[in-house]
């Protein structure tokens, strides 16, 4: 059972989220994508309905879902990074999402999203070759992955305090005060 803000909920909150679309002429009314699209899908299929051209710029991690969203075709997207970073990580391959918690303690859940959305039971034990697989995509994915900006710039914090005399307070620091 889901309380509204525990995290598992929010972890399947981030599978199963509701998007609506209206676009008098190009989407049938009451129609309904259950393929896979994800937020960074948005930008490229904008810039395809637009005309733009988005060959200039970086690689982008998106994907044109119009088809999909018009239509009713298949996703072109086959996978959602939910989480990569160097503690755990969260993705989704068709049906299967995978969450690895590297961490003490560690722990591996596998789901089935098709025939458990609420990701109630962990298929971990019953499918190590699923899981495999998806460990395996996740050290793939952040062998290409930028390193966070924000950890690098507090690691030449660490590094540069580290390497002087440690700076203590003295007994007058005690008597004003001022302690560093």
């Amino acid at each position: 059972m889901f309380t509204p803000l525990s995290p598992k909920w929010l972890e399947a909150a981030r599978t199963r989220v509701c998007a609506l679309a209206n676009w008098p002429g190009h989407i049938k009314p009451g129609s309904r994508v259950d393929g896979l699209i994800h937020v960074v899908d948005l930008y490229p299929t904008f810039a395809a309905l637009a005309g733009a051209s988005t060959a200039k710029y970086k690689p982008l991690d998106g994907v044109n879902v119009w088809d999909t969203i018009a239509t009713g075709q298949p996703s072109p997207r086959i996978e959602i990074v939910y989480d990569l970073e160097p503690y755990r990580a969260a993705l989704r391959q068709g049906d299967w999402k995978l969450v690895w918690r590297t961490i003490l303690p560690t722990k591996v859940e596998l789901f089935n999203l098709a025939e458990d959305p609420y990701e109630k039971n962990n298929l971990a034990g019953a499918h190590p070759e699923k899981v495999a697989a998806l460990q395996q995509r996740a050290n793939e994915l952040a062998q290409g992955a930028a390193k966070p900006l924000f950890l690098l710039e507090q690691m030449k914090v660490v590094m540069k305090n580290m390497q002087g005399q440690p700076v203590l307070p003295g007994e007058d620091d005690f008597e004003t005060g001022d302690l560093p």
